[in-house]
């Protein structure tokens, strides 16, 4: 069987469509993931022994547990609390739980690699506690994360894929209907890694070129 380009050129609107699902779970993903992944980040190193253990916990469950079982409970445990989700939604919010003990972790450490001295001056200067996350500690750790921040996107574009076993068209599950209906799998699969290298080749550039920008600034 030869390798046909006309097959991915008659089939590529099709991929690119789907592409925007799993740019959607991804992006959408990743914005719960940092603003929860702050909260979990504070409670993770608070002074509350209680707090710090919940948080702990919950990092080590989702760290701990797959995605794939993680998107599963989503989809059809929610329900049964009386949450009954679109699938899409459903994957959002397993991927953005899963990523934010990820998340927690880098400005954990990002947080760690900034001078106590900026907090101690803080604190003599009557700065308080909200305020001093806001404006100090949370815009210099996702600065010194940001790399890490950048590779977490990244994979959350590839797990996106997960998100085909509850039904959800992103780019892998319309890879798989579109191999099924035309029997050309090299050039549909080849066509499918091309559409993700050049997301995440987008991705990496712009978090670089944003990594410079603050580092300038």
């Amino acid at each position: 069987m030869n390798f046909s380009f006309d097959v991915i050129w008659h089939n590529l609107p099709y991929l690119l469509a789907a592409a925007r699902w799993t740019l959607l779970i991804s992006v959408a993903g990743m914005a719960i993931s940092i603003v929860w992944g702050v909260f979990l980040c504070a409670a993770r190193i608070s002074k509350n022994r209680l707090l710090a253990n919940v948080a702990a916990l919950y990092i080590s469950f989702f760290r701990g547990v797959p995605l794939l079982v993680q998107l599963l409970m989503a989809y059809y445990m929610l329900p049964y609390v009386g949450l009954d989700l679109p699938a899409i939604a459903a994957a959002i919010l397993a991927v953005g739980l899963c990523s934010a003990a990820y998340t927690a972790e880098i400005l954990r450490g990002a947080l760690q690699a900034i001078p106590a001295g900026q907090t101690e001056a803080a604190h003599a200067l009557g700065i308080p506690g909200f305020s001093l996350w806001k404006r100090i500690l949370v815009p210099q750790a996702i600065r010194i994360g940001l790399p890490s921040l950048v590779n977490e996107l990244i994979l959350l574009v590839k797990v996106s894929s997960l998100a085909s076993v509850v039904g959800i068209g992103e780019l892998t599950r319309i890879s798989q209907n579109i191999t099924g209906q035309t029997y050309r799998p090299l050039e549909i699969y080849i066509a499918a890694a091309a559409i993700y290298f050049l997301i995440n080749l987008v991705i990496s550039g712009l978090g670089r070129l944003a990594e410079k920008r603050l580092q300038a600034g």
